[in-house]
């Protein structure tokens, strides 16, 4: 398995469900055949710790405004984790070589994260709650679905990766307005949790 490929796109998932991208791999390497992932992420341990993990983002990215609560706390998580499961996919490359690897997982999760963070407070300038759950339920669809393939043919998973990735750039560039809307509804609503005695949530 070409390192660089599957760093790039464990970059991506881990930028829009960490937890979900970690358990995915341990599965495959553990019960699958996977013979390139990374012998940590297959432990009892790191598969218990991300599947419970993983249950607790499944419902609170579902949930309008907690979802970006938690995406807030997940800004220093998700390109972390991108960068370790680079690190760990890097195996015996070199010095630099590795350094490009790890840089890219970091890096692409950062940005896959920011994407999904700035989307998801455009969403959340609608009213109701069935348009979080169905993109967060995409976003687990897709998140499957790519790191599935990315651990037999990590090429051709790249390319749906960087697919995934630019269109989402275009999708936060269109909704932009939606975006700062959905940031001063957020802080209001934070505001207004943080302070119980405040008035009304502003718009």
């Amino acid at each position: 398995m070409e390192a660089l490929p599957l760093a790039f796109t464990a970059g991506w998932a881990s930028g829009v469900n960490a937890y979900a991208c970690v358990l995915i791999l341990g599965l495959l390497g553990r019960f699958a055949g996977a013979e390139d992932v990374p012998t940590a992420l297959t432990s009892n341990g790191v598969l218990i710790a991300a599947a419970v993990l993983f249950a607790f983002e499944f419902v609170a990215d579902k949930i309008p405004y907690v979802d970006s609560a938690w995406d807030a706390i997940s800004t220093v998580i998700r390109p972390t984790v991108g960068a370790i499961i680079a690190a760990l996919m890097s195996g015996e490359a070199g010095t630099l070589h590795q350094a490009v690897i790890v840089a890219t997982g970091g890096l692409t999760a950062l940005l896959s994260h920011a994407v999904k963070s700035s989307l998801r407070l455009a969403i959340n300038t609608s009213p109701e709650p069935v348009t979080n759950i169905a993109a967060s339920s995409g976003e687990d669809v897709a998140v499957a679905g790519v790191m599935s393939l990315a651990a037999f043919h990590p090429e051709i998973a790249l390319i749906i990766a960087a697919v995934l990735l630019l269109l989402g750039l275009i999708g936060v560039y269109v909704a932009f307005r939606f975006i700062r809307r959905g940031w001063l509804r957020f802080k209001a609503w934070r505001d207004k949790r943080g302070n119980p005695a405040t008035g009304s949530s502003a718009v």
